[in-house]
């Protein structure tokens, strides 16, 4: 562990927080640069909302969302609306700060009203969204998954998603929301860090029972009432991939920003918290994206009043420990020299790495604030580590060095439970990946590496290579529409790390080209016209580097 950094490289660095915690220039490290504002509420909306527009049914898992406060008015006038040609509708929204986690700062509303005489909208931003009024219920509580999504790469894109998750559930019978109960957060937030200090909640060392349990543990209960467990399991995958598909756009904007193609710098990959509500359906509904999911496999335990013991859980273990055992093993940087190797292989010291997160608990929440934690994966011979007299973890976590060790030192281990999803379904899935081929034009034009910000001379450049200008298209035209939507974007005072730059940003960029798209392409569906567009950029810009390949030979 090196709190304050470390020079020397390593093979793995393991990060409590973000990927800025330290300057790293080789080997891989846990985080993504970004993704804790990509995954933030507000961002992650904006990204699933430009989806939904694409392609509304596939993307219909999200709740229908509005942005506070510059959408308040756009609010007020839809949830009218709905109101009028509906009088039966009688909806309820839950408001989350865009900054909040653990639960803080999250309510219940009936009416857009009542937002205004809640705290200070205006220095908070927030999502508003419906809330989903019939969960599935166990032991009529209400409850949600968390599930552990390994980013492993995204260029080219590799998913990974654990085979069991978390089950939290609520400590008060759940109804369904009325003016008399929408302030009973044990009933209706599923949050571990609130129900933790409600006084019915279970503390349970069975993966089965109490008031956090396996996932697995759940599938079994509906698997015995007939539910279509195999079903279930393909929406949830299918959500997770269309999750990361809208991330990635964003994604890839800043990791060329902080690690420019061709120069020195680290791969990346990220274990990720995903959020899911099971409707009374079994329709899985994604609440939110977690960049820095608690990794802690203990609780505390009040004994007497002030007086807390530091608790194993058991669930946490089975679940957390199998999930960064086996990220390890996937990432291992040794893993390809060992293939030809036999009895004197090296033994991948990411088995000591783990056990040191496992009995130090070094990775916690982002709430946490605890220091970065730079992991140096390497490998030693059997024969050093039986001279060093080191000591591993039982079987399950480790293999122990003994004489009759396997010519593999991974067959001694459990199997994987990290299932690839991508880029094993990607022929399902491609046609979706619009906007990352938006996000590869805009990266193309911003000239300047380590920008993540196009100006008014990269946005004509694109526009005049293009040929997207006309006689009714003019490049006057050109500079209006990118000055209203760039200073409109900027005006929305959106968490970025170059807010001080007043050019366009890439989501400003994307509402850009659909603005073209439409003009182009009139009578097509939205997501046809982006395609049309994005394969006429294409071309002309494939035309016009074979032309200057041509001028570079003469």
């Amino acid at each position: 562990q090196f709190p304050f950094g470390r020079r020397l490289p390593c093979d793995i660095y393991w990060h409590g927080v973000s990927f800025h915690d330290n300057n790293i220039f080789s080997g891989q490290v846990n985080k993504f640069p970004g993704m804790m504002e990509t995954v933030r509420k507000i961002t992650l909306s904006r990204a699933m909302r430009t989806m939904q527009d694409l392609f509304p049914h596939e993307y219909n898992f999200y709740p229908r969302s509005w942005i506070l406060p510059e959408e308040l008015p756009l609010f007020v006038s839809e949830v009218r609306r709905m109101k009028d040609s509906d009088p039966s509708w009688k909806p309820t929204f839950i408001v989350k700060p865009d900054g909040g986690c653990q639960g803080d700062g999250i309510y219940l509303i009936k009416d857009p009203s009542d937002i205004r005489l809640t705290g200070n909208i205006q220095s908070r931003p927030a999502v508003v969204q419906e809330y989903i009024c019939k969960p599935l219920l166990v032991d009529k509580l209400k409850f949600d998954i968390r599930l552990y999504v390994l980013l492993k790469s995204l260029e080219p894109l590799e998913i990974y998603i654990a085979k069991d998750g978390l089950s939290r559930f609520c400590t008060e019978p759940y109804q369904e929301p009325s003016l008399k109960n929408l302030h009973q957060v044990f009933m209706h937030l599923t949050n571990y860090s609130l129900n933790i200090h409600s006084g019915n909640f279970i503390h349970s060392d069975s993966v089965n029972t109490g008031s956090k349990r396996t996932f697995s543990s759940i599938l079994c209960r509906l698997s015995s009432r007939g539910a279509d467990v195999k079903k279930l399991w393909s929406d949830i995958i299918s959500l997770v991939i269309k999750t990361i598909i809208a991330l990635t756009p964003e994604l890839k904007v800043y990791y060329q920003s902080d690690i420019p193609a061709g120069k020195p710098g680290p791969t990346c990959f990220q274990i990720l918290g995903f959020d899911i509500l099971l409707m009374k359906n079994l329709k899985p509904m994604l609440l939110e994206v977690n960049a820095n999911p608690s990794m802690r496999i203990e609780h505390e335990q009040e004994l007497s009043p002030g007086v807390f013991e530091i608790v194993p859980s058991p669930v946490d273990e089975e679940v957390k420990v199998a999930v960064i055992r086996d990220t390890l093993r996937l990432v291992d940087p040794q893993k390809k020299k060992r293939k030809d190797t036999h009895f004197d292989t090296f033994f991948p010291a990411s088995y000591h790495v783990i056990y040191n997160i496992e009995k130090k608990n070094d990775l916690q929440g982002p709430s946490q604030a605890n220091p970065s934690v730079v992991l140096s994966c390497r490998c030693q011979s059997l024969e050093q580590m039986l001279e060093a007299n080191e000591e591993l973890p039982d079987a399950g976590s480790a293999v122990r060095p003994e004489l009759d060790t396997p010519k593999n030192p991974e067959a001694a281990l459990p199997s994987l439970c990290l299932k690839q999803v991508f880029p094993k379904y990607a022929k399902q899935f491609s046609y979706l990946r619009l906007v990352d081929r938006v996000a590869a034009l805009f990266i193309r034009f911003l000239g300047v590496k380590g920008t993540t910000k196009l100006g008014p001379t990269g946005f004509r450049t694109f526009i005049r290579n293009c040929k997207l200008s006309n006689s009714n298209f003019s490049m006057a035209a050109v500079d209006i529409l990118y000055i209203d939507i760039t200073r409109r974007w900027n005006s929305m005072g959106i968490d970025h790390k170059e807010s001080g730059n007043p050019g366009m940003c890439l989501q400003a960029f994307v509402e850009a080209f659909f603005c073209l798209a439409q003009r182009k392409y009139k009578s097509l569906p939205l997501h046809e016209q982006v395609e049309s567009l994005i394969e006429f950029c294409e071309c002309h810009l494939a035309a016009l580097h074979g032309k200057r390949l041509v001028w570079g030979c003469g």
